[in-house]
């Protein structure tokens, strides 16, 4: 889709001040049909549908990247084609993303990470004198992009429950809750509350373990591990997005 030369350093610049604003889906019209995706190895392509759910059309530039946020489009060295990754959306109309993978060599014994963007540029109104002079927001949705193997072992939904957790020293005194994951998937986990004796601790910001990686999630003070028996009450992210519960017991504190 041809687009003029100051169409296509508007949009560079709209890049720059979304990733510096920090904006995200909820000031968007256009919206992501999903809050991941995952791309399984043998699928000869990956559909992903967005909906202008404003009053007004929006320029949509989509792009994939390998973790570094801030880097521009072209800057972003990926093993997918995205197509198409510029066009017009009109109100309440939709369009499908389509992702091929382009068979580039990759980590077959666990998922690898990369992004998906989706940069909505509203226009400026035509019948606004002061138009010219008005700052434009351009509004960034990014999401999780998981590459799946075909050969990885294991189910993906049945990754959270294999993960171990216990108590590790925490930078300044105290201890902070682990998680280790032993599997091939990325584990996103919601909300984790731990329960010992009388006590509870709770993290309700979350976050994500990489295959074969341990991360830390702080719990509020500890001033020493349970001398006993606990339980890890979790909430994880499944494949469509869904929050999922499960629970971690070990016999005995690590």
């Amino acid at each position: 889709m041809g687009m003029s030369t100051n169409w296509r350093s508007s949009v560079s610049a709209a890049i720059l001040v979304a990733s510096m604003a920090g904006a995200g889906v909820a000031d968007a019209s256009v919206v992501i049909g999903g809050t991941r995706v995952v791309y399984p190895e043998k699928e000869r392509e990956v559909t992903v549908k967005l909906t202008n759910e404003g009053d007004r059309p929006s320029l949509v530039h989509a792009w994939i990247d390998d973790g570094r946020a801030n880097a521009l489009p072209d800057d972003s060295k990926v093993p997918f084609m995205l197509t198409p990754p510029l066009f017009r959306l009109d109100p309440k109309k939709g369009q499908s993303l389509r992702l091929i993978y382009t068979q580039e060599p990759l980590a077959q014994d666990k998922e690898t990470l990369y992004w998906l963007n989706v940069l909505d540029v509203p226009p400026q109104a035509a019948d606004d004198p002061d138009a010219p002079n008005l700052l434009q927001l351009a509004f960034r949705s990014r999401i999780k992009l998981f590459f799946r193997p075909a050969a990885l072992q294991g189910e993906a939904d049945e990754s959270a429950e294999k993960v171990i957790w216990n108590f590790a020293p925490k930078a300044g005194g105290g201890y902070t809750l682990q998680a280790k994951n032993p599997t091939p998937y990325h584990v996103t986990f919601t909300k984790l509350t731990v329960k010992s004796g009388g006590t509870t601790w709770t993290n309700d910001t979350g976050g994500m373990v990489k295959p074969g990686g341990t991360e830390q999630f702080d719990v509020g003070h500890v001033p020493s591990p349970p001398s006993g028996p606990f339980e890890v009450d979790y909430t994880f992210l499944n494949d469509y997005g869904g929050g999922v519960d499960g629970k971690f017991a070990p016999k005995s504190a690590h």
